[in-house]
């Protein structure tokens, strides 16, 4: 049986073209993520919606994230580089114009949910990309660089809508990225090559209802299980948190058996990596923990500091900023020193950063909450690019989509988990100080602060699970040949020369 025909391996200059395309597009489809967050009282008053039901522009993307990263693992490998691409934009581009023309609620929900789609193609790929064309003694320096676009975007995102609000209609939020995303993708189609070769195989129509059900109702539960109306819910957010953690368990238990067989939905063989589920559960932890003082830190900032929406995220940027630029420097440092040395002291300063949140009063200066907040991002960078380096490198080439696949999936169920436990903690303890006669923004307060403890212990166990991080075993980047001495020149000169 002929093999295959092998694509020929792209030039350097090939690799650094493709990975720039990736991470630009990816930077535009990030930003979007969290441009909405300052619209959301205009939004209510426009539509005439209740702040929950605006809160579901944020929900229904985490919850679309949630629901297509686990099939990406499978559709990556089935699909080209330029296929894959070009779906992931077209999606995006439709949901942004759709938005942006948008004349209900239910019509700008929907785009965001098409939005949605697109960037959970967008970051599997990019990810898996990544991890096959750049060796494995560069990866840090290149993990370093896309996490400075990870780590930007969305810290620019309630910037730029502040400013954008201040200039107009909060249509302008989706008239802004059209024009750069649909330039992204016109361009991306052109220069963009194809990595790799397809492989074909059968879908398990089982396992994507069981996929999209079960963790889109873990996400949905535990996203609910901090909201203020919760024992209104209809279906209790604890009753469907345990529904959709059965239905994860029994597509757990599908692919378990499929591998016996036939090809899995999503490939668990991954989490037969001791460094590949240790890198796992400490990014787990540590995306619980920022996403647990993301929450926070504006509502502390905006309802007891009396900052505007604008201010606060001024003020939060330069956090973000610096998790982005220190994220190179990290990358090379990874590639020096491996993985140890820098994830403990990260996960030990974001640990300490976060407890002196803890200690914050009424009245604490937002300058020293900002210079915590850089500090924290520190740290956190200090976390991120080596985990995510270390995690996917120790995997064969044939899982890299799938490992990508599944550390997309648990950043959603992390990222709603911190957010419900943080907020259901400062929910109870705000109401215990108000029942003992605090004012609104004393209770307010007081509920950060054990948040924000919360966050703290979270911080501690990363700090434990970080002691257990390894580099994975690098191979020597190849010698070039070196160049024959005179002796060796005169050796062969004699050896072809008739005696």
């Amino acid at each position: 049986m002929p093999e295959p025909h092998a694509t020929p391996a792209p030039t350097p200059a090939r690799v650094t073209a493709v990975l720039r395309i990736l991470v630009l597009s990816t930077f535009v489809v990030l930003l979007n993520e969290t441009i909405m967050v300052n619209a959301i009282p205009r939004l209510m008053r426009e539509f005439e919606v209740s702040a929950a039901a605006a809160g579901w522009l944020s929900t229904a993307f985490m919850l679309t994230m949630a629901v297509v990263i686990p099939v990406t693992g499978w559709f990556l490998q089935r699909v080209t580089t330029r296929t894959a691409f070009g779906l992931a934009m077209a999606l995006f581009l439709a949901g942004t114009a759709l938005a942006a023309a948008a004349p209900a609620f239910p019509v700008l929900l929907a785009a965001r949910v098409v939005q949605a789609s697109g960037t959970a193609v967008m970051m599997p790929l990019l990810m898996t990309t990544l991890m096959t064309l750049v060796p494995p003694h560069e990866r840090g320096k290149v993990m370093g660089n896309i996490t400075l676009v990870i780590s930007v975007a969305p810290a620019l995102g309630p910037a730029v809508s502040g400013v954008l609000l201040e200039l107009g209609s909060w249509r302008l939020l989706f008239l802004a990225v059209l024009p750069i995303a649909g330039a992204m993708a016109v361009f991306g189609r052109m220069k963009l090559v194809d990595i790799g070769e397809p492989q074909a195989g059968p879908i398990d129509w089982v396992s994507v209802p069981l996929a999209a059900a079960g963790f889109g109702a873990l996400v949905y539960g535990l996203s609910g299980l901090g909201a203020e109306n919760a024992a209104d819910a209809a279906v209790p957010p604890a009753a469907t948190t345990l529904v959709g953690a059965v239905l994860v368990g029994l597509f757990v238990w599908r692919q378990l058996f499929l591998q016996r067989s036939s090809t899995p939905l999503l490939d668990l063989r991954a989490l037969t990596f001791r460094h590949f589920s240790v890198a796992l559960g400490l990014m787990c932890l540590s995306f619980m923990a920022l996403m647990g003082a993301f929450i926070l830190l504006p509502l502390y900032l905006q309802e007891v500091c009396d900052l505007t929406s604008l201010q606060t995220g001024l003020l939060l940027i330069p956090g973000g900023l610096t998790m982005g630029l220190l994220g190179p420097q990290v990358g090379k440092l990874y590639d020096r020193f491996g993985a140890p040395r820098l994830v403990v002291p990260g996960a030990a300063v974001t640990a300490v950063c976060l407890a002196l949140f803890a200690l914050t009063a009424e009245r604490t200066s937002p300058w020293l909450v900002l210079v915590l907040h850089v500090a924290l991002s520190a740290g956190m960078a200090f976390v991120f690019t080596p985990v995510f380096t270390s995690g996917l490198s120790v995997l064969p080439p044939h899982l890299y989509p799938h490992g990508s696949a599944i550390l997309g999936s648990l950043q959603q169920v992390a990222a709603a988990a911190g957010t419900a436990l943080v907020i259901s903690v400062m929910s109870c303890r705000a109401a215990t100080a108000a029942a003992g006669g605090a004012d609104a923004t004393g209770a307010l307060a007081t509920g950060i602060r054990w948040g924000f403890g919360v966050g703290a212990a979270l911080g501690v166990l990363a700090v434990l699970v970080a002691l257990l991080v390894r580099t994975p075993p690098t191979p020597e980047p190849p010698a070039e040949p070196d160049a024959p001495d005179e002796d060796d020149a005169a050796t062969a000169k004699a050896a072809h020369t008739p005696g």
